[in-house]
């Protein structure tokens, strides 16, 4: 071990054992650029192994960055104000449509054995999957970790992002993540684009291969109420559950056109 090494770690395991004597030191507050990022990292350390976090995910979060890039995309997503036709043709709902019904042929099998367990048929799961990533080819080159310390450091939204820190640390604790996995501009990851507490909460295995990320999505779909052999068009019992996957009407609306589709329906 290097020096720089041993000084690093010696610097975690200090901050941890402050932790556990010093739980009531001050909360870590919330800023509008990087100028406060890396104070608020020592703080946020405090307070995580204070809650059970341990060296190994204290020491991933120091290695974090603000992540500028991150703050630039939290701050223009405007695809999700379009019209319901514009947002279809933006992301390419046709091409979706067509891949996805190729994949439901050729993984037949697949998608057999996940709408037997969780009762959700091929349509709406290859939607998101082509959706998310385009079917695994677009995941992310952001560092997850940074992505979501930003964002749980920046004051727009700092309590859902440090529940998904607080996720995430446990998650690289249990060596599920690292200080160096990539995912998307907030912190999503895997074929489907999973955040952390959803990670721990339905995640079944790695979710980079196509087969653990696509059981996983139906897990939540089923956890959020989903009942099988019910509709999931608007109005319909099952698109609560759609809803419950993304907060955004018209992503929603698309994912179950697209869905239909697929599974063998017109718009």
């Amino acid at each position: 071990m290097t020096r720089g090494s041993r000084l690093a770690t010696a610097t975690v395991i200090a901050l941890v054992a402050l932790a556990s004597v010093a739980p009531h030191a001050k909360a870590a507050q919330c800023g509008n650029g990087p100028g406060g990022f890396e104070t608020w990292k020592q703080e946020f350390a405090r307070e995580a192994g204070a809650k059970g976090i341990g060296a190994t995910g204290v020491a991933a979060l120091m290695q974090t960055h603000y992540a500028s890039a991150t703050i630039g995309a939290d701050r223009s997503q405007r695809s999700f104000g379009l019209s319901l036709d514009q947002f279809l043709a933006k992301r390419g709902a046709s091409t979706i449509v067509a891949r996805g019904r190729s994949l439901k042929q050729s993984q037949g099998a697949l998608f057999a054995s996940i709408q037997q367990r969780y009762g959700v048929p091929p349509g709406p799961l290859i939607a998101i999957w082509g959706m998310e990533t385009g079917f695994g080819s677009q995941r992310g080159n952001q560092n997850m970790l940074s992505s979501i310390a930003t964002l749980a450091y920046d004051c727009r939204r700092p309590e859902f992002f440090t529940e998904q820190l607080y996720a995430a640390l446990k998650l690289v604790d249990r060596g599920a993540l690292s200080a160096a996995t990539r995912g998307s501009m907030h912190g999503e990851v895997g074929q489907t684009q999973f955040m952390p507490k959803n990670i721990l909460a339905y995640g079944t295995g790695n979710l980079d291969v196509a087969a653990n990320a696509l059981n996983s999505t139906a897990n939540f779909l089923r956890a959020h109420g989903w009942r099988a052999g019910a509709g999931y068009q608007p109005g319909e019992p099952n698109f609560a559950a759609i809803e419950a996957w993304n907060a955004a009407g018209v992503y929603q609306k698309a994912i179950a056109i697209m869905g239909r589709q697929i599974d063998g329906g017109d718009r």
